[in-house]
């Protein structure tokens, strides 16, 4: 009796136990998607931790400038992890260019010698593409983020293959279509289109059973594997009942990079240029595929948050609503499919409205349309030609505004360390892909002193999901801009632009008398005296939380 109480008691301890990943349910370190601080890199030019993988598939053509594989890897990524560069950057999600297998070639489309270093252009999307690394180092980053409270995003590309060259063969017109070119004139010409010249569409408008492509299929036997894949994508197609049409084979192949690494979220690319309800689809499919590795991977969950999709439907506006116009249809993307979009407008709200315009506009837009979702503001991405700041004149205002304006915020690498955009020798959109600058970011006092700036706002946004998600409502204009944001307990106020050192200000309607405040930027300890703080800071902004 006395050894059966004894087990009753271990088990009973061990089953009130959180899982070792467990971020806990405080104000101050919950996690909500609509305030995250997420960091976009591409893989390819982040951090090259791993030489022996730099050259693979006999890619040896002199490329472009920025235009060839210049050896980043997910090894680099978790390098950068461990070192605690996103943790003192305050970034809480990371999303990566897509890692699934290249077209081995290269293209020349007037650009010069281009290679699939962005990872747009699929191959196989069952493997990950050597020049990346292995499934093996997938699995350590994905573990090594979630251990410093880091989500994962991937990529999701189901609109189109890789382009077609002398070694990588066109799909099967079964599963693709090679014309026309799309035009975006209205909604078919967006859709039923090829985005550009030699990328084939794939046929997410069919429901006609489909076979493997032939070159798919010897890949596989060849690398010993064809068996166990038919074998996968018998059960997946008799789990759901889905006919075996080009798009169900793509989301079977993309969900398992959730069942199998426990990944946080997909940034899925080229939304617009699909069908709406393939992202329907794609939804019910992920959340199945999340809800499995939760259930078989308790101890690596790291919170009760559903699995994240993100879209890029190009030029979708925050002001649009919940819908996306293409002159003769309108569009609902969120319901049933994305969290959230990527919001191609604040670069030009900022340039064009004072920050508290900016700010009150989101907040009322984020809590009457838009309620209950989300969108994703950037500053700065890997294929917008007209970058905000794109000579990096102004990187502490494209911080400021960037990480305080309501909704998640995304991180382009470099951002951060003013990493030039304009570079010499370039052509298109590669201007805006170079290494990144770690050198400067190492040894530059300057880079030092704007990536101080970035890492400031960025830890306090990231302890604090009211900065993203919470309520705004302006306090002061006194001394520049006032303000406060309330998200469920966590109460915080912030003050930018401020052109007097003496900082008096009334936060009675977020704080009580004698409680001892922390400001974060000048990181010293205030008091609150008749519903008033006074102390004297040397920087133009404040950042106050409970102590």
């Amino acid at each position: 009796m006395r050894n059966l109480l004894f087990i009753i008691a271990i088990l009973a301890f061990f089953s009130c136990q959180k899982p070792p990943f467990y971020q806990g349910t405080s104000s101050e370190k919950e996690f909500v998607w609509q305030g995250a601080n997420i960091y976009f890199l591409l893989t390819d030019r982040f951090y090259n931790a791993d030489s022996l993988n730099d050259v693979n598939f006999e890619r040896t053509k002199i490329a472009g400038k920025l235009r060839g594989f210049e050896g980043g890897d997910l090894k680099g990524i978790t390098t950068k992890i461990r070192e605690g560069y996103f943790t003192k950057l305050g970034i809480n999600a990371i999303w990566m260019t897509p890692i699934v297998e290249q077209i081995h070639d290269a293209t020349d489309e007037g650009t010069g010698i281009t290679y699939a270093y962005h990872g747009y252009w699929a191959k196989d999307w069952t493997a990950i593409d050597p020049n990346f690394g292995t499934k093996e180092d997938l699995k350590e980053l994905i573990e090594t983020a979630h251990k410093n409270g880091i989500r994962i995003l991937l990529d999701a590309v189901i609109n189109h293959t890789g382009s077609v060259t002398e070694i990588d063969p066109v799909w099967p017109s079964d599963w693709v279509r090679t014309s026309p070119t799309c035009t975006h004139k209205n909604y078919e010409n967006t859709t039923s289109c090829t985005l550009v010249e030699n990328l084939p569409d794939i046929r997410t408008d069919s429901n006609e059973n489909v076979k493997l492509p032939l070159q798919l299929v010897e890949k596989w036997k060849s690398e010993g594997r064809y068996e166990q894949e038919i074998k996968e994508l018998e059960f997946f197609f008799k789990r759901t009942g889905y006919p075996k049409a080009p798009r169900f084979y793509i989301m079977k192949w993309l969900t398992d990079y959730i069942t199998e690494f426990g990944i946080d979220g997909y940034r899925v690319d080229t939304a617009k240029h699909t069908e709406e309800y393939v992202w329907q689809e794609f939804k019910k499919e992920c959340d199945f595929a999340f809800a499995e590795f939760k259930r078989n991977h308790p101890k690596k969950v790291l919170d009760d948050n559903d699995f994240y999709l993100v879209g890029e439907v190009y030029n979708y506006a925050i002001s649009n609503g919940k819908t996306f116009d293409f002159g003769d249809k309108k569009v609902n993307y969120f319901d049933k499919a994305f969290n959230s979009l990527i919001n191609f407008e604040i670069k030009w709200n900022v340039k064009q409205l004072s920050a508290k315009a900016v700010f009150q506009k989101y907040d009322s837009l984020l809590n009457s349309d838009l309620k209950g979702f989300g969108v994703l503001n950037y500053m700065t991405s890997h294929d917008d030609g007209q970058p905000f700041d794109e000579k990096r004149e102004i990187p502490y205002e494209t911080a400021t505004m960037l990480l305080l304006t309501p909704g998640t915020s995304q991180v382009y690498y470099g951002d951060e360390s003013a990493r030039s955009l304009k570079i010499e020798g370039t052509t298109g959109d590669a201007t805006l892909r170079s290494m990144m600058n770690w050198n400067d970011v190492n040894h530059s006092a300057e880079t030092k002193k704007i990536l101080e700036h970035w890492q400031k706002l960025g830890k306090f946004r990231a302890n604090h999901p009211a900065v993203g998600a919470g309520k705004h409502s302006v306090i002061s204009e006194e001394n520049g801009l006032v303000f406060s944001r309330i998200y469920k307990n966590d109460k915080i106020i912030i003050g930018i632009d401020l052109f007097e050192h003496a900082i008096n200000i009334d936060v009675s309607s977020i704080f009580k008398d004698g409680e001892v405040l922390k400001e974060a930027y000048s990181n010293q300890k205030v008091t609150v005296k008749n519903g008033r703080i006074n102390f004297n800071s040397e920087f133009s902004t404040i950042l106050l939380e409970k102590n």
